[in-house]
């Protein structure tokens, strides 16, 4: 169990990880009827006895929406302070990474969200680089990304994953390291799980959320550093073609942060990458405390 920290909070208590948890009849095993969470912290590089978590709050109302799409009515407040309670229990002392989950916890046998119970755990892990920070080569996937009409895509939902796992699978099986894909309009919408960016003479261009994106938190962030910098930002609808022509392209997420790409199926993007340089060392700047303009987007938890 050494590649988890070691208390998890289940059933409303903290206990060891060993030791948490669930039937193998757990409805939402079975029919996807959950949402997850995810976000970084690591420990205060100026003082030893705090640990940084980035945008929270953000996080906790992300988790609490998507919560809202199962029936569960779980505030963002209680979210947060069960989270900061579980940092403070495990005492990281690495960079590590929070999974919280809402999930239905009834042991029924029909898809349903309405009569079956429901509940929150979070367990969390040692986690340094997700993706290589040198670039990643992608190729754009066979599987679409699914529609807002027939997917709830504002939430973060586990049920969504099984299309980013065929796809990353897919990619990393035919010599790739991930996969974009595009949605039912034939647009570039993501990654298998991050957001996707790219610049084109001076501007940073993004899909749009009513390009069936997930709304991330990262991509927000990188918006705004961009917006503050005086880069021009574009959200719009993006061609699978002006990837291949794109002076740089990035991926973003929680756990991956900013990552290049280098190469798109056979077409090799430019070497150089200022801007993605730029945001990546300042991101990383933000998330270990050294930026005080952005203090507001870190939580410091005393864990003395």
């Amino acid at each position: 169990m050494s590649d988890f920290l070691p208390y998890a909070y289940l059933n409303g208590q903290f206990v060891p990880f060993s030791e948490a948890k669930i039937s193998v009849a757990t409805h939402a095993l079975h029919y996807g009827t959950a949402a997850l969470g995810g976000l970084r912290g690591l420990p205060n590089p100026a003082n030893a006895n705090e640990i940084l978590l980035f945008r929270l709050e953000d996080h906790c109302q992300r988790l609490s929406r998507s919560a809202y799409y199962l029936g569960y009515e779980l505030p963002m407040a209680q979210i947060k302070t069960t989270i900061i309670k579980w940092v403070q229990k495990n005492r990281p002392t690495v960079p590590f990474y929070i999974r919280p989950l809402v999930y239905t916890s009834g042991l029924g046998i029909a898809p349903r969200l309405h009569d079956v119970e429901k509940d929150f755990l979070i367990y969390g892990m040692p986690l340094g680089d997700y993706l290589s920070a040198e670039g990643v080569t992608c190729r754009i996937s066979s599987w679409q990304r699914q529609c807002d009409r027939s997917f709830p895509l504002r939430g973060k939902l586990t049920t969504s994953y099984i299309v980013s796992a065929l796809a990353k699978t897919e990619a990393v099986a035919s010599g790739f390291d991930e996969a974009i894909l595009l949605n039912t309009q034939g647009k570039v919408c993501e990654a298998s799980g991050m957001n996707l960016f790219l610049v084109r003479d001076g501007q940073l261009i993004t899909p749009s959320v009513d390009q069936d994106i997930l709304e991330g938190i990262t991509r927000r962030s990188v918006i705004e550093l961009a917006q503050a910098a005086g880069v021009t930002v574009l959200e719009r609808a993006v061609d699978r073609t002006e990837l291949l022509i794109a002076d740089e392209v990035f991926l973003t997420g929680t756990a991956a942060r900013i990552v290049p790409v280098r190469r798109i199926e056979t077409y090799t993007l430019p070497a150089q990458r200022p801007l993605t340089r730029q945001l990546q060392q300042q991101l990383q700047t933000i998330v270990t405390g050294r930026d005080p303009n952005y203090r507001h987007w870190l939580d410091i938890v005393p864990i003395a």
